[in-house]
C-alpha cells in the first residue's frame, strides 16, 4: 500500500474525518467540476485509509481487564469488532 502524503498522515482522527465529511457532502451536492471531484475522491480514500488505520492503532491499544477463576487478574485484548 503506498504511503499517505504528510498533510493527511499528519491529521488526528477527527481532523481527518472532518476534512472526509466535508468531501462527501461536497461530492453529494453534486456541483462539482468532473476533475475536482475525481480529486476529491482520491483525497476522500486516503482520508478514509487513514481514519481506518487509526482507529485500528486505537484498537489494538485498548485491553479488557478478566478476573480469572483463581482470582488473578489480567488483561486481554478487547474484541471491538
Amino acid at each position: 500500500m503506498a504511503e499517505l502524503p504528510p498533510d493527511i498522515a499528519g491529521l488526528s482522527f477527527e481532523d481527518a474525518l472532518a476534512q472526509l465529511d466535508a468531501i462527501v457532502r461536497q461530492l453529494e451536492s453534486g456541483g462539482t467540476r468532473l476533475d475536482d471531484a475525481i480529486g476529491a475522491y482520491e483525497r476522500g480514500t486516503l482520508l478514509k485509509r487513514h481514519c481506518e488505520a487509526k482507529l485500528k492503532e486505537a484498537q489494538a491499544k485498548v485491553d479488557r481487564i478478566v478476573l480469572g477463576p483463581d482470582g488473578a487478574v489480567s488483561a486481554e485484548p478487547a474484541d471491538i469488532s
